[in-house]
């Protein structure tokens, strides 16, 4: 059966907000973007940050708006993202469906993506955004969650 687009929206959003976290804290879970050529080939990796939006009706073209979290780095005095690097990706959906406990969506230029539970390194970068996220202002934060810009002018560029 063919998952309705609520269903599949609901399920990314649990992903990224860490709903599935097994300890019941959200902070303990959260996604990953995998990106796979039409071969198999894996071309693209990376921990997500919690905030995405969803563009179009659902019916037809749809667009996802997600931030992959790349551009991390140790400093001596905390973890920082260049958030210049760190900026939002759209994902240009053609079909999507639940696999397994992941969001599989078969993308226009050909790639699947999917949106499945992080660990490992995936969810060790996830930690150090959120605690970087604890850094900004909330004006930064508020600007970062809409998704709206290509660009970041502001501090951590």
């Amino acid at each position: 059966m063919t998952p309705t687009p609520q269903q599949w929206h609901q399920r990314f959003s649990d992903l990224l907000a860490g709903k599935h976290s097994p300890t019941g804290d959200p902070v303990d879970a959260g996604a990953r973007l995998v990106v796979t050529d039409p071969d198999g080939t894996e071309v693209f990796r990376a921990a997500l940050a919690r905030h995405h939006r969803f563009d179009g009706d659902g019916d037809g073209d749809q667009v996802i708006w997600i931030r992959p979290l790349v551009g991390g780095q140790d400093t001596g005095s905390g973890y920082l993202f260049n958030l210049g690097l760190a900026r939002r990706r759209s994902l240009t959906v053609v079909h999507a469906g639940l696999v397994d406990d992941s969001v599989e969506i078969r993308l226009a230029g050909g790639q699947k993506a999917r949106i499945e539970p992080a660990d490992g390194l995936e969810l060790e970068e996830l930690t150090r955004w959120d605690d970087f996220a604890n850094r900004l202002t909330p004006e930064e934060d508020a600007a970062l969650g809409k998704l709206e810009a290509d660009s970041w002018y502001g501090r951590y560029a």
